[in-house]
């Protein structure tokens, strides 16, 4: 029986599979999705109850297709997207299988080109775009071992009933871990955030939201070359959106902050001296940006009004002061820990050479090094905006006009 062949494979079918869909439409390619789940998967299954969008309305789009909104300084929640990406899917209309697992990706024996072992059989492919997006991999770390409490990582939590009673240990202060935290001490929950290294950066300043400031400032434009050492992309945003992360109001509310988990034993966990550290880095960035767009209104809007409010700062609380270095589950009442730790990427399926030894894939802009094979939806791609839903569209095209001139 001959192995079905198409000139483009695209996996994935979350947004950047369907960007790319479009991208390729537009030039007049043959390709064909394969999704593994549902359309925008992560997006039905791996979002919590209250997650809000950290962009607001005004600044949600994919190419040639419009977020509907009533409001646009509101912040969309999780339901409004994933209805806003199945109607953008109707829109690009693309040749998608779901519920096609791809299992390996393999290099075409005796010649260029590929192989796609899918849980629906074999498919020959003259390109691939890996479109699985940055999030594949849950990092939890096994410290607690067969610790007999309720763990969670981020990405499986729903709503604060879903924890038992007890006090909550969230591990983590990027966008998730800030989020959940603040969504838990206003449910009433006694919280403790173990805080790491972290990017701050005001929801809003001078009045104007963070992602006008991105895009009037050129950050957003920052390509990989450009970034520097740092990949971490800015805790933004509260629960349920709308207003700016500062820790030390978390601790002022009854947040107990702690530094980054350091070793667990017997049930009690150990903290680095490092959340002083942790919070004075954040700090240093938030302080720096408002120093750029302050340079920014005197030479381009020098009538656009002040925000001194922004720049108030609030003295470090108890817990920094005397940080506690450890926690007992049990003496401290601790009922469930959250791990908000981030995602890896998992690409053990493809089986071709085209990795660094820490498993992220070789490429320039998507690009891979083997001809025929491209990434999308990666953070970092080609610039800071890369893994945003506003950003995606400019990766695809670049990859789409590479694999149109291929033919």
């Amino acid at each position: 029986m001959p192995v079905e062949h198409v000139e483009t494979l695209i996996v994935g079918g979350g947004q950047a599979g369907l960007v790319m869909s479009h991208r390729l439409k537009q030039r007049g390619r043959a390709h064909l999705v394969l999704e593994r789940g549902r359309v925008a998967e992560r997006w039905r299954s791996e979002r919590w109850d209250g997650l809000r969008f950290q962009f607001p309305n005004w600044s949600v789009r994919l190419p040639d297709f419009p977020f509907p909104h009533h409001d646009p300084d509101a912040f969309a929640a999780t339901a409004d997207i994933l209805a806003y990406i199945e109607a953008y899917a109707a829109f690009v209309a693309p040749p998608i299988r779901c519920g096609v697992a791809v299992t390996r990706l393999r290099r075409r024996d005796g010649g260029s080109g590929f192989i796609a072992e899918t849980s629906d059989g074999a498919i020959e492919a003259d390109n691939v775009v890996v479109a699985t997006g940055p999030y594949q991999r849950a990092i939890m770390p096994a410290l607690l071992g067969d610790t007999r409490i309720f763990q969670v990582h981020a990405s499986r939590y729903a709503n604060p009933g879903q924890l038992p009673p007890g006090a909550v240990l969230v591990v983590g202060s990027g966008a998730s871990g800030a989020q959940i935290a603040e969504e838990l001490f206003r449910s009433g929950r006694r919280v403790y955030l173990s805080v790491g290294r972290h990017t701050r950066l005001p929801r809003r300043y001078r009045g104007r939201d963070l992602i006008w400031w991105l895009s009037a400032l050129g950050l957003d434009q920052t390509t990989v070359e450009q970034r520097g050492p740092s990949r971490l992309l800015p805790v933004i945003s509260g629960a349920y959106g709308g207003h700016t992360i500062d820790f030390r109001r978390f601790a002022d509310e009854g947040v107990t902050l702690l530094g980054r988990v350091e070793a667990a034993r017997d049930g009690v966990i150990g903290f680095a001296a490092d959340l002083a550290e942790s919070l004075a880095g954040g700090d240093a960035t938030y302080a720096a940006f408002l120093d750029m767009a302050d340079t920014h209104v005197k030479r381009h809007a020098p009538n656009m009004p002040e925000d001194p409010a922004a720049r108030a700062v609030l003295p470090d609380p108890h817990c920094v002061t005397a940080p506690l270095r450890q926690l007992d589950i049990g003496a401290d009442g601790i009922g469930a820990v959250i791990w908000a730790t981030g995602y890896g990427v998992d690409f053990g399926w493809i089986d071709i050479d085209a990795f660094n030894a820490s498993g992220e894939p070789i490429h320039r802009r998507g690009i891979a090094e083997v001809p025929g094979l491209y990434f999308l939806g990666l953070q970092w791609l080609s610039k800071m905006n890369s893994s945003f839903l506003s950003g995606v569209g400019d990766d695809a095209a670049v990859l789409a006009d590479h694999i149109a001139a291929r033919k």
